[in-house]
């Protein structure tokens, strides 16, 4: 092991490499495995009904706490299979903990965590939990979620369909721009418009999480009656977003950029840490793909239930790749998201001790 590579997911080369290959027995009733661009796995379980699960890591961010982290860390998980259009509702919690994360530090993180399971509707039913010297004091363990669901009302990234609408909720760098304001506020207070928007920017922590997007979206219906393909932009951006979707169907993805959006205090914030808003997490925002026959009564769905939505482009026919129109000069084009500025971004920001 050299210790040299990069943070982040790994790479879609990687993953075809190393890790596709290589996902011991194959079995018929598993109807979608690990893919780029895929949010959860679908299994058919009999009688018309299949089951959904997904995995992701338990992290503590100093600057949030202990409690404001777990209840980001559950609704990151949840988001995740909520992308299917089947709600959580088992989890397996695993538990990996310095030595120093001492007992009332466990206590304050299951009571947390706990109040989230319950709100989305979700019961723990097994785990591990120990203390290793070694143990990350950050990434904490891992949580694994199930729903159950019929068969006919999943989606998949890989859905899409040709002459599908691309819709993009909230904002792009959602989640940057609200950890930056936790990270360093008095940076970010001074990009920002006011004392108002920053504190609003604060405050929109607790909807770092597209559960409500997902359970509102798919109220329109699913498949050729809505929504036909659900993804969760997080790590890579709204840009990388919509290049993992392409990729997850096999289509290609037109968007025009200036119909993008994005929140203006969340453009300060990214400023702020220097990042580019676009290729930065952003996790909250949901890039779905409606059918267009359906798609106003998908936005209708959403505006009914507060949450921002627009219309960004359009599923083409091609070969999995994402171009972006811009304002001047020929559109850009992608077959692979860029890596995503944010790790860099806030390493630097606890390094150099940014307020």
């Amino acid at each position: 092991m050299t210790g040299d590579a990069p943070q982040g997911k790994v790479t879609p080369e990687v993953f075809a490499r190393d890790l596709a290959p290589h996902l011991g027995a194959a079995r018929a009733e598993v109807v979608v495995g690990p893919r780029v661009g895929h949010d959860a796995g679908i299994v058919r379980v009999g009688a018309g009904r299949v089951l959904a699960m997904t995995t992701d890591p338990l992290t503590i961010i100093p600057c949030l706490g202990i409690e404001r982290s777990a209840r980001l860390a559950a609704h990151l998980v949840a988001s995740d299979l909520w992308t299917t259009g089947i709600p959580p509702a088992y989890a397996s919690v695993t538990l990996n903990l310095s030595p120093a994360f001492d007992d009332d530090a466990l206590a304050r993180w299951q009571r947390a965590m706990s109040e989230a399971w319950a709100e989305l509707g979700v019961a723990v039913v097994t785990g591990h939990t120990g203390r290793l010297a070694g143990c990350s004091d950050q990434v904490i363990g891992a949580a694994t979620l199930v729903g159950v669901g019929d068969e006919g009302r999943y989606v998949t990234p890989g859905m899409a369909r040709v002459g599908d609408r691309i819709v993009v909720t909230k904002s792009a760098a959602f989640e940057t721009g609200v950890l930056a304001a936790w990270l360093c506020p008095e940076r970010v207070r001074e990009r920002v418009a006011d004392d108002d928007a920053f504190a609003r920017l604060q405050h929109l922590e607790r909807e770092v999480s597209v559960v409500a997007d997902c359970r509102a979206a798919i109220r329109a219906g699913v498949r050729e009656r809505g929504v036909t393909a659900m993804h969760d932009a997080t790590e890579g951006g709204v840009l990388g977003g919509l290049c993992e979707l392409a990729a997850a169907c096999g289509h290609d993805l037109r968007v025009e950029h200036e119909r993008l959006p994005l929140d203006p205090a969340i453009a300060a914030a990214c400023a702020a840490l220097e990042v580019d808003p676009w290729w930065s997490c952003s996790e909250g925002a949901l890039i779905l793909c409606a059918a267009p026959e359906r798609t106003d009564a998908v936005l209708g769905e959403l505006r009914e239930a507060g949450i921002a939505a627009v219309v960004v482009g359009e599923v083409l026919a091609g070969h999995g790749r994402l171009w972006v129109g811009e304002p001047a000069g020929p559109p850009s084009t992608f077959d692979a998201p860029l890596p995503d500025p944010w790790w860099a971004a806030y390493a630097r920001a606890v390094r150099e001790g940014w307020r």
